[in-house]
């Protein structure tokens, strides 16, 4: 089989490099010349663990190449997917179509100039409803009936783990009217078929739902630990002990039930927001989801707060050191990132920052340019009145205690991860503060000095 992916970003390129490693033929198209140039080199733009090998296997097996030769990519194809970027519409918070709706009226355009071959038009990129029946219409207005079919097929995939979540996926979504698309979808995901994968076969405008009501039942999930791990901290119970006890309900589940400082990156935001918007437009209101995206928003505010509070009520004239600036492990993306709104107010009271991150410093050094960037987790924290670990990197799980003491300069660490245990670091003469955990009382022997430190 053949198809196009039209797009390079993070969810066309992993989608084209993933579909090559089924042994379809996949030709990836993006208008960035600069960016095509760098995948025919072997350079991939993004970081996701697993992608440059998969990307440079399967290019140099000729299943997956790279163009800005759009006609090229559809001559033949059986299938062209559109993985184009939709961001929030500044002010109203709704999906940018205008990407998609550019992609499908050049495909429709260049497929009028090729010989008559039925083309299935899949939008993989998360869109409203009814985004499926625009991009119909486009299509017609250039192409006669019967030369292309429509399909709906929303991309799952977590980024940090993309490359696992899309060959070993929870469950595969095709929406479309059209049997021919079914076919020629069940074929390209058939070595998914052969793992038992569900593949649930709907109409476009569930499929387009069923990515925003997931991502939003999500967010929420989040949201709800959260809030739970402000009243442990107020009655003395540790939300840890509490996600464990709840997610062991089969109802519910033990995934997304982290607390910490809040959600962001690229879609639980963006999505949340674009579902408000489809709802308003349908006369609806998802109150619910509006609130988790008003919640979701003060909490990262707030933990600025938190590391002011940590530091006795001032951070002016002081060093903080910072590990993690993404939003999450596994990834450079520092899109709608916890550390966008943590770390400017902190700066704004006088503290000034000193951060690394494994992989997100160069998207951030633009983003964040008052930062000061340091070569790795101890170089960060020299001589810094506190340690804030932000994002849960791996390298961060294991530190080196001892070290840490010697180089701070007051033995404060605000853990918004949880990723160490309180009891731990205070026997190690840390002032510990995580989120939704009470504070451990320090020995005996260790408790005058650590509140004559506070």
């Amino acid at each position: 089989m053949r198809i196009a992916m039209i797009g390079t970003g993070y969810v066309g390129l992993v989608s084209g490099a993933c579909f090559s490693e089924f042994g379809v033929s996949v030709t990836c198209v993006d208008k960035d010349e600069d960016k095509i140039a760098r995948l025919e080199r072997g350079e991939v733009p993004i970081y996701e663990p697993g992608l440059d090998q998969l990307v440079a296997v399967n290019k140099a097996a000729g299943r997956l190449a790279f163009t800005t030769d759009l006609k090229a990519a559809l001559d033949g194809a059986d299938a062209v997917f559109i993985a184009v970027g939709t961001p929030s519409r500044r002010g109203d918070g709704h999906a940018d179509l205008s990407y998609v709706f550019a992609a499908a009226a050049e495909i429709a355009e260049t497929l009028a100039q090729l010989p008559a071959n039925r083309t299935v038009v899949v939008t993989k990129s998360t869109v409203p409803v009814g985004t499926g029946r625009r991009v119909e219409h486009i299509l017609s207005l250039h192409l006669p009936a019967g030369a292309y079919d429509v399909a709906s097929n929303p991309e799952f995939l977590r980024e940090g783990s993309a490359i696992q979540d899309f060959m070993r996926p929870d469950r595969v979504v095709i929406g479309t009217d059209s049997e021919h698309a079914r076919t020629v979808l069940r074929a390209l995901y058939r070595p998914l078929y052969l793992l038992e994968t569900p593949v649930l076969f709907t109409t476009i405008e569930t499929a387009e739902l069923i990515k925003y009501a997931a991502n939003a039942f999500l967010a929420a999930k989040i949201t709800f630990i959260n809030q739970v791990a402000d009243l442990c901290e107020s009655v003395g119970a540790d939300v840890q002990d509490v996600a464990r006890g709840i997610g062991l309900d089969g109802r519910i589940g033990r995934k997304f039930l982290h607390a910490g400082p809040g959600f962001g990156g690229s879609c639980f935001p963006k999505d949340c927001a674009a579902l408000v918007r489809t709802a308003e437009e349908a006369g609806k209101r998802l109150t619910m989801v509006e609130r988790v995206l008003e919640i979701n928003d003060s909490r990262k505010r707030g933990m600025a707060d938190r590391i002011v509070a940590a530091c006795g009520g001032d951070v002016a004239g002081k060093t903080i050191a910072v590990l993690g600036l993404t939003f999450k492990p596994n990834t450079d993306d520092m899109r709608e990132s916890p550390s966008l709104s943590i770390l400017p107010p902190l700066i704004e009271a006088g503290a000034t920052i000193r951060a690394f991150d494994p992989e997100g410093m160069a998207e951030s050094k633009k983003l964040l340019p008052e930062l000061e960037y340091c070569e790795d987790a101890y170089d960060a924290m020299i001589d810094a009145d506190a340690l804030v670990l932000l994002t849960e990197w791996n390298e961060f799980r294991a530190l080196d205690l001892a070290r840490i003491k010697q180089l701070l300069r007051r033995p404060i660490i605000v853990d918004l991860r949880n990723i160490y245990q309180p009891q731990e670091m205070t026997e190690a003469g840390f002032i510990y503060h995580s989120v939704g955990r009470a504070m451990a009382e320090p020995p005996a022997g260790l408790s005058a000095n650590l509140r004559a430190i506070a």
